[in-house]
């Protein structure tokens, strides 16, 4: 029996309408649920409060949230990769300090007080690193115990006080209230960090191998990845990028933060990690859905303040948008409720 074949040049071709992704479906379900979520929230508080969509007020929430989503950022790149640092906040802290001992100890040098902060963020990014890697601690005991370190190393070399002054330094004043464009230098700054953070997960093979780590570290092993290398150098970049963040907050407030202005950042950053679709077990997320979970919580934590309404609830609110997060990624991933059959 003689049976018809198709050459591959005569294969049936999908129509155009299949091959191209539209913007809606490029953007993905859950940066579209973030989008509409921002929106109502924006509308309703706009509704409740003429001054709230006006610019100068937006300029505010970007400022408000720009150490947020410098740590967010990186709380992505971490939990990507099947990691986790519940001590980002410690470490803006202690590296906040830094920066303004170190200013005032070098005769007022904000460029050797900045650089101060970021070894040692780099330093204790690493210390994180090692004792995950080399330690075998796990993620969450490593950074919790880190929570509690790098803060108590804080508030030591501070006795526990702000320290020094740095509103009488031009480059420090350019950081934390200085302009380009009509955009705060501050939201430059994030807005670059993002950038570069984006290209080197989407475009890079070190991005690929990131997310080759989460999905299957055995895959990834096999495949060649250096595992070790790679989470080392993670956390690192965290302690480099909270180091920024810290610096950030001496300029935004005039001197050197021990606890104030940095506590309380780990849970929020996982919290945007988490709402941008991140899957805390690893191999998913991205910066996009991060940043559009980082100006949903500053546009909601701003309104609450604008109403007056008390800030505890702001933290009921975060709390619940947290546990809400897991929730949707739970049923999205069609895993069993603990202790309940499939």
């Amino acid at each position: 029996m003689t049976t018809a074949t198709t050459s591959p040049a005569e294969a049936p071709k999908a129509p155009p309408a299949a091959r191209r992704r539209s913007p809606l479906a490029a953007l993905g379900g859950q940066n579209l649920s973030l989008i509409g979520a921002l929106v109502v929230v924006l509308g309703l508080f706009g509704a409740l409060n003429e001054n709230y969509l006006s610019w100068a007020n937006i300029q505010v929430i970007g400022e408000a949230v720009t150490i947020t989503g410098l740590l967010a950022i990186v709380q992505t790149v971490v939990i990507i990769c099947g990691g986790l640092d519940i001590s980002v906040g410690s470490q803006a802290g202690l590296a906040s300090v830094v920066s303004a001992m170190a200013f005032t100890s070098a005769g007022s040098d904000p460029y050797l007080g900045m650089g101060a902060a970021l070894l040692v963020g780099a330093l204790v990014g690493v210390v994180n690193g090692v004792a995950i890697v080399y330690g075998r601690v796990n993620p969450t005991i490593a950074t919790l115990a880190g929570l509690a370190a790098y803060k108590g190393v804080a508030q030591l070399v501070s006795d526990g006080r702000a320290q020094g002054y740095v509103l009488n330094d031009p480059v420090f004043v350019f950081l934390g209230r200085g302009k380009i464009a009509g955009l705060p230098v501050m939201i430059w700054i994030l807005i670059v960090v993002a950038v570069a953070v984006h290209v080197m997960l989407k475009y890079t093979d070190i991005g690929r191998n990131l997310y080759a780590i989460g999905g299957n570290d055995t895959a990834a092993r096999l495949a060649g990845i250096n595992i070790n290398k790679y989470l080392v150098a993670v956390y690192a970049l965290i302690g480099v990028v909270a180091a920024v963040a810290g610096i950030l907050l001496t300029a935004r407030t005039g001197s050197g933060q021990p606890v104030s202005g940095s506590e309380g950042l780990e849970l929020k950053a996982i919290t945007a990690a988490a709402l941008g679709g991140c899957a805390l077990k690893g191999g998913k997320g991205g910066v996009g859905g991060t940043l559009l979970a980082v100006a949903l919580l500053g546009a909601l934590e701003n309104g609450l303040t604008v109403e007056g309404i008390n800030t505890f609830w702001q933290n009921v609110a975060q709390g619940a948008l947290l546990v809400a997060a897991v929730v949707i990624q739970q049923r999205r991933n069609g895993e069993r409720a603990v202790g309940l059959p499939h």
